[in-house]
């Protein structure tokens, strides 16, 4: 029966025709169908929708080919595999690292970034200057990972070495359990790493275990390379055009991008910009009822008072709008400054309107900055965690301690729009409340300043408070 079943088999297979090459099924269906995972390095849905380094990228792809993206996303990095030699996707964008092990199963393309795996450690648990002062110390990591497959590899070397997989958890979720102190050490990515360390500060790099680690798109290797090959020329032409730098600098280069620049720079900045603008300020305040100072306060934030200013996500103007944000507001130059101040006063106090009137002032101010910058679905989120955790939902201390919670996988994934970067929008109110202050001092003191002036005080002689 089995020699029979064997033969009824090849002579079904003998009669099917042969599959067309993949490309040519991804055209014909007018789908690329992608497997992904929710994570702030691959993908996530954000404010303006999906989001994510590999998302962009992929979406790019399937653009070039005039087709539908369909991503499917799963939840941990040991699920990719699986899902897509079922066949159910035709490849995988979800940051994996190229290895011996998965090359048995996959075939890899054009390595269009690259990372640094680093082992990690708490400050003050002492730093290891080599693997041997690992030895008898946990180390845990994420199963069926690079890292998993990078910690094996090692303990060949290092027979010493305590370690255990995790199949549960992800990176974040580890560099949580040491910045908590209940593992030692974990593997993470430079990438993730920078990403988590925002809110574990005490996290620290022990040791570079590889450098350049590449990370490229996956495939079937029965399906052949003719899908490969195009998602290759793509990387190849897009990394030639400056567009997976763009990509990496949108989310990976936001330390750098529009930091608080010292009360120093910002008195410079008041005497020199502000003054073209302050009648626009005041006027766009005067129509939505905001006061003028928090108003300029936001363009400072935003763009240091900037007409031209650009972003490396797109947004633009003095008040830094989205392409959604000006279609809503109907806007169409975002870089002409009447356009952008009075469109960003309309969408503040937007912003307002659409609070709860549980949240009184100031905290309600503070509730409409945080969302003008991430997006008033994911202050939604916040106040939701901030409910389950007994907390007050209408009081900024309690949202603001949940906000970065949006970024750890253990909350947006229990929430209705996902991950946020939490921590960004708690840094622009501290931001724009000193920007605030800075403005208030100065403008209930000019008339004591132009007195001063008057009286030829010399300008370092006069004393500026500081602001907290």
């Amino acid at each position: 029966m089995r020699l029979l079943t064997y033969a009824l088999v090849a002579a079904l297979i003998g009669t099917c025709s042969p599959q067309p090459p993949l490309i040519e099924q991804v055209l014909e269906l007018g789908e690329l169908r992608v497997v992904t995972r929710n994570s702030p390095t691959t993908y996530f849905v954000g404010p303006d929708g999906p989001a994510g380094p590999e998302y962009d990228l992929v979406r790019g792809f399937a653009d070039t080919l005039g087709v539908d993206l369909v991503i499917e996303a799963v939840d941990s990095v040991s699920e990719i595999m699986p899902y897509l030699l079922s066949g159910k996707a035709h490849m995988a964008a979800a940051g994996l690292s190229v290895t011996d092990s998965r090359r048995e199963y996959l075939d890899f393309g054009y390595p269009y970034e690259s990372v640094d795996m680093h082992l990690i450690y708490k400050l003050g648990t002492g730093k290891p200057q080599t693997m041997e002062d690992v030895a008898g110390r946990p180390i845990e990591v994420v199963a069926d990972s690079s890292h998993s497959e990078m910690i094996q590899a090692l303990s060949r070397i290092y027979p010493g070495l305590e370690w255990s997989q995790n199949a549960d958890d992800e990176v974040a979720d580890l560099l949580a359990k040491v910045a908590r102190g209940e593992i030692d050490f974990t593997i993470a990515d430079s990438t993730e790493f920078n990403i988590q360390r925002h809110f574990y500060p005490d996290l620290r790099v022990a040791l570079d275990l590889e450098i350049n680690d590449p990370l490229a798109w996956a495939y079937r290797k029965e399906d052949g390379s003719s899908l490969l090959e195009r998602a290759d020329n793509y990387l190849i032409n897009a990394d030639r055009a400056g567009i997976v730098a763009q990509v990496h600098d949108r989310y990976y280069g936001h330390i750098k991008e529009f930091d608080y620049v010292g009360t120093r720079a910002f008195l410079r900045h008041f005497e020199s910009r502000l003054p073209r603008y302050r009648n626009m300020f005041t006027t766009a305040a005067t129509q939505q009822g905001v006061d003028w100072k928090l108003l300029a306060a936001i363009g400072y934030q935003e763009s240091h008072w900037r007409s031209n200013a650009v972003s490396p996500t797109g947004v633009k103007g003095i008040m830094m709008l989205t392409m959604a944000t000006a279609d809503y507001l109907h806007i169409e130059d975002r870089m002409d400054p009447e356009s952008s101040i009075f469109g960003g006063a309309r969408f503040y106090a937007r912003q307002t309107t659409r609070l709860p009137d549980s949240i009184s002032y100031p905290d309600r101010t503070w509730f409409a900055l945080a969302a003008y910058n991430v997006g008033f679905n994911h202050i939604k989120d916040a106040r939701q965690i901030v409910a389950w955790q007994g907390g007050d939902p209408d009081k900024w201390i309690d949202v603001s301690k949940a906000l970065p919670l949006l970024a750890k996988r253990e909350w947006y994934s229990r929430v209705p729009y996902g991950y946020a970067r939490g921590w960004e929008p708690v840094f622009y109110v501290n931001n724009i409340r000193s920007y605030y202050n800075i403005i208030l001092w100065i403008t209930e003191n000019e008339e004591a300043l132009e007195e001063s002036l008057d009286d030829e005080v010399e300008p370092e002689n006069i004393e500026i408070a500081s602001s907290t």
